[in-house]
């Protein structure tokens, strides 16, 4: 990750316009602060693209779009990488916001950024139409960086998913659920019972119908037990598997079986900031 940093610092000062590719479902989780700094300091645009926006809360979604796009230099689009239609409305927003290149004099030099895992391997795949970004559900597929040719004097630089150290503990879990984390790199209860207590808050509705289980007196624990215990995941003497039915409720958030949510909305993650000091 720190030689993937220091490449990074490297190409930034080369390209016109960052394309940061986030999750729809945690916007601000996803979005790795390290990018920003790298970003700002170069004072180049971003274009933020809330990927598997298919899965996420709609209403969300679009409040995140305005909130990034208060900032001037920044534009926020929803979409999911698996559609390519979606995809190739990307390079005409990315040179909007580097007008400077509009006359066809130098190409345009694009750079995708993001955490690992969010869809950066499949949004190159999409873009190009053609294979030649490892894609894969697993954390820091991509490696190295790779300069791709778009035609109509554009470039895309595709860079390894960077990862930092992660200030809050909520972020870090918000990026475990959603499989932006390895799996040895968390306790799997504690985030299949995060979840749930998200889960009860926003969206009880979907828990109830998914897992025929009255959600009014149900913590984040008391859930996932009552998951074990509705599917019959039970160990030896009666006892709940915890890991079983935990691991069953994250894999229905991952795959949008319990329905569109969203873990964060704009205001959410400022409560969470305040709260945290920042």
């Amino acid at each position: 990750m720190d030689a993937a940093r220091k490449e990074a610092a490297k190409t930034m000062a080369k390209v016109d316009v960052v394309i940061e590719i986030l999750d729809a479902r945690l916007p601000g989780a996803s979005s790795n602060p390290l990018i920003e700094r790298l970003r700002l300091h170069r004072q180049r645009p971003c274009l933020k693209v809330l990927n598997k926006s298919d899965l996420a809360d709609p209403d969300a979604t679009a409040a995140w779009v305005r909130h990034f796009g208060r900032d001037k230099a920044v534009k926020a689009v929803a979409l999911s990488c698996k559609k390519p239609a979606e995809v190739a409305r990307i390079p005409a927003l990315a040179a909007a916001l580097a007008p400077h290149r509009d006359g066809g004099v130098k190409e345009l030099r694009m750079m995708v950024m993001g955490v690992p895992n969010v869809g950066k391997s499949t949004f190159v795949n999409a873009l190009l139409k053609r294979k030649v970004a490892k894609t894969g559900d697993e954390p820091a597929v991509t490696r190295h960086q790779s300069r791709f040719d778009l035609g109509n004097d554009m470039v895309l630089i595709d860079t390894p998913g960077l990862m930092w150290s992660i200030k809050h503990a909520d972020d870090g879990l918000m990026l475990a659920a959603s499989h932006a984390i390895g799996e040895n790199a968390f306790i799997s209860e504690e985030v299949a019972a995060f979840l749930a207590e998200i889960l009860l808050k926003r969206y009880p509705g979907f828990i109830e119908k998914r897992y025929e289980v009255k959600t009014n007196t149900l913590d984040g624990p008391g859930l996932v037990e009552a998951i074990a215990r509705k599917r019959g995941y039970l160990l030896k003497g009666n006892r709940v598997d915890y890991e079983k039915a935990g691991n069953a409720l994250v894999f229905d958030y991952r795959t949008g079986a319990l329905g569109r949510i969203s873990l964060e909305t704009p205001e959410s993650r400022a409560a969470m900031l305040a709260h945290a000091g920042g």
